[in-house]
């Protein structure tokens, strides 16, 4: 088989030319709490000097756009300009065919075919040559595919697909590899099967039925307090429980919230006729026994003390009114019950008028839910009933497919099962099951591989995105919102200019690393929509989809809620940050300690390597002697202080970082903040991983409250109040921190290294941080399993304690709804399924 490189004269006129006047925005800083906070940045922080840039250097997508913004004075003056860029082209394309030349057919031949030599010819003669990315004919030349008629032009081979060789693209071309990433097939979809098994209908029974298994106690548990509320109602109207009409209110594509605790209502719940106050049936027993809380309002407390204290510096002068609004103010008025157990509505301080009696209320038909109970009560009864055990059979892992991630004593979890994704096939969900059902987590290594190799890029997402017309959001991708993790509030800044730092990096204008991250990008949950080809792409690499597919998992209690009912944001989305394998300390590309509200897989797509100056290091060992000294101004951390001080300079420190040498605690070896794992690559990983235990979670939040004067969040200030360790997200365990965790409280997370393609599911309930060692680009999203229903549970209900404006208070999983819908949905497929068998 011959291959070839069509050659061609350009002589037509090229695209006319512009600068790019990438200019970076300083937005204004919001003066109330609950919107974003935003940090004002003068221009001399920023090393953002952008120069002008060639044609040949240009987004196409910008190319093909410039007909009209030429920045010239006179027609002659572009005449001039657009035949140098003529001339600039032609030498470019000739050099690069002169590179060529010496390889002749360009390709190694191995075959010779008739039939291809033909079909070569033709492409080479035909007078409409077009490159299939770019869709120019004025290229130089091309890569024709000896298995379509489609060409790529060299220009968007170097750009686009730098990772193929000219052989391969003549082989088989990226457009027949399934993975072209043109501006036309990334906004397709469809093109390629996500699913990467075929579930049989014996499998599917066994799934529903195990399904059903485990959700039917907290469907119970709903029915029950469903139960002692209309036994209630029942007294108050005098009435037997038969006797008595609730009035259902329709509720369709909206959440509707208890206005006291923001959880959303299952079924019942009680509503003032008079006002719009609407409360749930955790919040009218709390009521009933004289346990209900008031709901502090948090408020605003930290202050911008400006760039040189984040820096180790003095601080700006602050104001009277400034440094005494701190803390949450409380609401603090009796709300009870009478004696037959009505409520009437909240006091006016409350929210409420505090007249009327509350009515009781429903949302689905009299009796259904108890209906759906006993219905899939007695089915588990009739059928065969699979129990957990039986449905992970005796699944063991080989040691292969352990790595040691902790070195806990007394303990057997030391290891995570981490397998291959070309593994899966044999050893299926048993293992998943056996390891997720004890709450932890899993790495699945090599996912990308089962992928058509799609380009993921962030240069290629934002082509796509500003090709894909949506309104409100395309039409603003030249400029991003990202968060600064100095000052841990967000910038404004030029899309094209993000992305240089993310390759290349950034500074401060004292050469301190500037960290910056896109959280929750594209930012809206329409991400199917807006990246369609990159969806299905993601969907594809998800390993045990029967738990991972937010579209068809079978054992994904998200994917059951019927059409009508609104359903909860859970991805895909995509985080895109700076990164650095050096620790800072402040500043850290970090995504902070927290818990989310349901389970989630997290698949490192891209990285980029950015390596420090010696010129950087100096400076970065003079600055964090200037930090240490601010702490202990602030008498932060003296223990830190000293131990450092004592150490000697930061590069010393640096340096037995980087050789990963063991930490002896009280006579006890366990691994630094990077633990040796084996595996079968020597590649470094991108990002590094600590996951706690649940069962963890109380010391790890005393040591918090305890510490916590010792950590930094907004504007670098040290943390004032603690309302929750985890879910305030203000804390990253240092390297220093969790050595002193351990020691206090005995408690050590899972640490590992996420490396590029690796997929890592965390179980819900498990408290986790995340720090990036390279410039990282992750997709992720969450599921809800039946394992995990209980911490789902636990969860909301920590939420609600939370004060009023806290951002993770609201229930936006609405838990007990799914839970309904998913028992709902697995009786009605279990039936059919059994009928038709």
């Amino acid at each position: 088989m011959r291959f070839m490189i069509v050659v061609s004269v350009c002589t037509g006129e090229r695209s006319n030319q512009c600068t790019d006047n990438l200019k970076y925005k300083i937005p204004r800083r919001p003066r109330d709490f609950e919107s974003s906070k935003k940090r004002k940045v003068q221009d001399t922080h920023k090393l953002d000097i952008i120069k002008s840039k060639s044609m040949g250097e240009e987004d196409i997508l910008v190319c093909s756009k410039r007909t009209t913004e030429l920045p010239f004075r006179k027609g002659l003056e572009a005449n001039k300009c657009l035949t140098a860029l003529k001339k600039k082209r032609i030498l470019e394309d000739a050099i690069l065919i002169n590179n060529l030349e010496d390889d002749k057919v360009y390709v190694p031949s191995k075959t010779y075919s008739r039939s291809k030599a033909r079909k070569m010819d033709d492409v080479k003669d035909t007078a409409s040559r077009r490159c299939h990315q770019c869709m120019k004919k004025e290229r130089a030349a091309y890569v024709p595919c000896t298995k379509c008629r489609k060409m790529y032009c060299m220009w968007c081979i170097r750009k686009w697909y730098s990772n193929l060789s000219i052989e391969d693209i003549a082989q088989e071309c990226p457009f027949c590899q399934k993975n072209c990433n043109c501006n036309v097939c990334l906004s397709s979809r469809g093109m390629i099967k996500t699913s990467n098994k075929c579930i049989r209908d014996d499998e599917k029974v066994q799934y529903l039925q195990y399904t059903i298994n485990l959700l039917l106690p907290f469907i119970q548990r709903v029915c029950e307090e469903q139960s002692q509320e209309l036994e209630i109602e029942a007294k108050i109207q005098g009435k037997s429980r038969s006797e008595i009409e609730i009035s259902q209110i329709p509720c369709e594509n909206e959440r509707i919230y208890c206005d006291h605790c923001a959880t959303s209502f299952t079924d019942l719940y009680r509503s003032c006729p008079k006002c719009s106050i609407e409360i749930c049936l955790n919040c009218c027993k709390e009521i009933r026994n004289g346990s209900i809380s008031p709901r502090s309002e948090l408020k605003f407390q930290y202050v911008n003390r400006g760039y040189d204290y984040m820096h180790g510096g003095d601080p700006l002068p602050v104001s009277c009114d400034l440094r005494t609004s701190k803390g949450h103010r409380e609401i603090f008025t009796k709300w009870s019950a009478n004696s037959d157990g009505s409520i009437r509505c909240a006091p006016k301080e409350m929210g409420g008028c505090g007249g009327s009696v509350l009515e009781l209320k429903r949302l689905f038909p009299n009796g259904w839910i108890s209906d759906l109970e006993a219905k899939a009560r007695n089915m588990l009864k009739t059928y065969c009933k699979t129990e957990q055990a039986t449905l992970q059979k005796e699944a063991t892992s080989s040691c292969n497919s352990m790595i040691r991630a902790a070195f806990r004593d007394g303990t057997n979890d030391n290891n995570l099962y981490c397998p291959l994704s070309s593994d899966l096939i044999n050893e299926g969900l048993f293992l998943f099951q056996k390891h997720w059902t004890k709450g932890e987590p899993i790495i699945v290594r090599d996912v990308l591989n089962q992928g058509t190799g799609l380009s993921w890029e962030p240069m290629v997402t934002w082509r796509a995105l500003c090709e894909n017309v949506v309104p409100g959001i395309s039409s603003n991708m030249l400029e991003v919102t990202a968060i600064d993790c100095l000052a841990s509030c967000e910038v404004e800044i030029n899309t094209r200019t993000f992305f240089k730092g993310y390759t290349q990096g950034r500074t401060y204008r004292n050469l301190w690393p500037e960290m910056l991250k896109l959280k929750d990008w594209p930012p809206s949950h329409k991400f199917e929509d807006l990246l369609p080809r990159h969806y299905d792409e993601f969907i594809r690499c998800l390993p045990f989809q029967e738990y991972s597919d937010p579209r068809a998992g079978i054992l994904n209690l998200a994917v059951k809620l019927p059409p009508h009912v609104l359903k909860p944001d859970l991805g895909p989305k995509t985080y895109i940050a700076y990164g650095i394998k050096e620790e800072l300390g402040r500043g850290d590309s970090v995504t902070k300690l927290h818990c989310d509200m349901s389970d989630a897989v997290n698949i490192l797509t891209h990285t980029a390597e950015v390596t420090l100056t010696d010129e950087q290091n100096c400076v970065i060992s003079k600055l964090k002697k200037a930090h240490i000294a601010q702490d202990e101004k602030e008498h932060c951390a003296r223990e830190r202080v000293d131990e450092c001080l004592n150490e000697g300079p930061w590069k010393d420190h640096r340096e037995q970082e980087d050789n990963k040498c063991p930490v002896d605690i009280n006579g006890k070896i366990f691994p630094n903040d990077m633990p040796t794992i084996s595996r079968e690559t020597t590649e470094t990983g991108g990002a590094l991983w600590d996951i706690f235990r649940r069962e963890d979670t109380d010391m790890l939040e005393a040591y918090l409250r305890k510490h916590s004067k010792e950590f930094r969040h907004t504007y670098c200030s040290p943390v004032e109040q603690v309302v929750h360790p985890i879910h305030d997200q203000s804390f990253y365990l240092t390297l220093e921190h969790k050595k002193k965790l351990k020691e206090e409280f005995g408690v050590e997370p899972w640490t590992f290294e996420q490396k590029l393609g690796e997929a890592v599911f965390i179980p819900a309930g498990c408290p986790h941080q995340v720090r990036n060692l390279k410039s990282c680009t992750k997709v992720a999203a969450d599921f809800v399993s039946p394992e995990n229903v209980h911490m789902c549970l636990h969860l909301t209900e920590e939420f609600r304690r939370l004060p009023k404006n806290h951002k993770a208070r609201e229930d936006k999983l609405e838990i007990k709804k799914m839970i309904v819908y998913a028992v709902d949905h697995a009786v009605k497929e279990l039936e059919a399924l059994v009928r038709c068998s």
